[in-house]
């Protein structure tokens, strides 16, 4: 269907990537504001008197706000709706964005800060559940993986914007250029559809036949998709709002094994080691041999790659099973985690060879997370779930893992500090959990089949 074809009471069918971008816009602003305070934090401290304790605050607030917004947000998705969801945490980024760069002391950064973390939290959710169902089945998992595509180029840019305007010591302009992105998504909203899946629940048909028009489906798609969306409603697979509490739900037989899955899927990935190279590569390369103005630099190059490989794992994830590529990357994290643990066991002094060995080891390990784990986890742990209660239940399990991400966050400094080595075996020995787990306990959720028919086996 051309982008000019229109039912009545319709706008017209709008370009599918337009309305895709959009949705993952919410997840660039959730990059950009993980990565941004590691530079900014330099400039912070010329303004601000930050003791070891304020200093992890300004940090890791926005992991505390974080953790309330992913439970949050997946409530308010599942009540009010996907798009009102989203609308909100374009609120949330823009007015955070502008009152952190306006703050007149370090409380109240602290406070804005922990403010931002509840639109990263909701983005963390909301958009991955978005995308899974306005996507046509045969491109859900790389409509889906948009999303970490957007995260990891949000990393990028704040890497960029920081090395732009370090000299200058502008951590207000760098917090707060945030905000134009949050008023783009908020203008794009205006002109993107509510869920087809969503609307159905609430026994909205003419509003989803609508929906799936404005998505670019061809005439005889709405018809085939609304009906079988329309039979998963009746039949239970997707239903209205839930009689009894969604953790009960989730833990009921039917979905018991779903969940755990789901769980563990958001536990492993946060104690595979990808944050503690995010939050700390710098400090790793430092102190392994370079510079610290060359460990800066070495950091711009581990996120070209995880951008690089990020779009490598969302043209290539629906061609290939969920669980095949899950479990071939962690094989390959787990052996590179393990070769930097033999180096730094048995050469612990800093040397150029032992910083180079340590960037090599971390962009292979990003390479491999990229066209694995990061781009299927959220699209997987979404998948799992029925319609009626996917944004309740994906964000109770993404609090999990962003208390698993403020555990490494937290504890990584301090185990650096007591054996490089030991961290990088902990690793290694975690992503044998992690491949064991793949191969024989996560169910397969790609491979072409529709959500309902993943739920109807589930």
């Amino acid at each position: 269907m051309s982008d000019s074809t229109t039912l009545p009471g319709t706008a017209g069918a709008r370009s599918p990537l337009v309305i895709f971008g959009l949705g993952a816009l919410a997840e660039l602003l959730f990059g950009y504001d993980l990565g941004i305070i590691g530079v900014a934090l330099l400039s912070i401290e010329q303004d601000f008197a930050l003791d070891t304790i304020t200093r992890g605050l300004v940090v890791s607030s926005i992991l505390f706000g974080a953790t309330l917004g992913v439970g949050v947000a997946g409530w308010l998705s599942d009540r009010l709706g996907r798009k009102p969801a989203l609308i909100l945490t374009g609120v949330i980024f823009a007015l955070s964005g502008v009152v952190a760069a306006l703050a007149p002391n370090v409380e109240s950064l602290i406070a804005a800060r922990m403010i931002m973390g509840l639109g990263v939290g909701a983005s963390a959710v909301v958009v991955s559940v978005y995308l899974v169902e306005v996507a046509p089945t045969h491109l859900r998992g790389r409509v889906g993986a948009m999303g970490q595509l957007m995260v990891v180029s949000g990393i990028l840019l704040a890497y960029l914007v920081g090395y732009a305007l370090q000299p200058f010591h502008a951590w207000r302009w760098m917090i707060g250029l945030s905000a134009i992105p949050a008023i783009a998504l908020l203008i794009g909203l205006a002109f993107m559809p509510e869920t087809p899946r969503w609307l159905v629940m609430r026994d909205r048909l003419e509003a989803a036949r609508r929906a799936l028009t404005m998505l670019g489906r061809a005439s005889h798609e709405v018809d085939t998709e609304l009906d079988e969306l329309v039979r998963a409603h009746r039949a239970g697979t997707i239903n209205g709002p839930a009689k009894s509490s969604v953790i009960k739900q989730m833990l009921a037989p039917r979905l018991r094994s779903a969940s755990l899955a789901a769980a563990a899927v958001a536990i492993l990935v946060q104690f595979i080691g990808v944050n503690s190279i995010i939050y700390y590569a710098p400090t790793t390369l430092s102190r392994a041999g370079f510079g610290d103005a060359a460990a800066v630099t070495a950091n711009l190059g581990i996120g070209v790659v995880n951008l690089v490989f990020t779009i490598i794992g969302v043209l290539i994830m629906d061609r290939f099973s969920r669980k095949r590529l899950m479990g071939m990357g962690a094989l390959v994290m787990l052996c590179t985690m393990g070769l930097l643990g033999l180096y730094a066991a048995l050469q612990p002094a800093p040397s150029m060879t032992g910083a180079w060995i340590n960037l090599l080891g971390m962009m292979l390990f990003f390479a491999a997370f990229a066209l694995s784990w990061g781009v299927c986890v959220r699209v997987v742990i979404s998948e799992l779930f029925p319609s009626s209660i996917r944004g309740t239940a994906a964000g109770l399990i993404l609090v999990l893992n962003w208390l698993a991400n403020f555990v490494v966050g937290q504890a990584f400094p301090s185990l650096l500090d007591y054996s490089a080595s030991l961290s990088f075996f902990l690793f290694a020995g975690v992503g044998v959990l992690a491949w064991l787990f793949v191969t024989f306990y996560l169910p397969e959720t790609g491979s072409g089949r529709s959500l309902e028919e993943i739920q109807e086996k589930a």
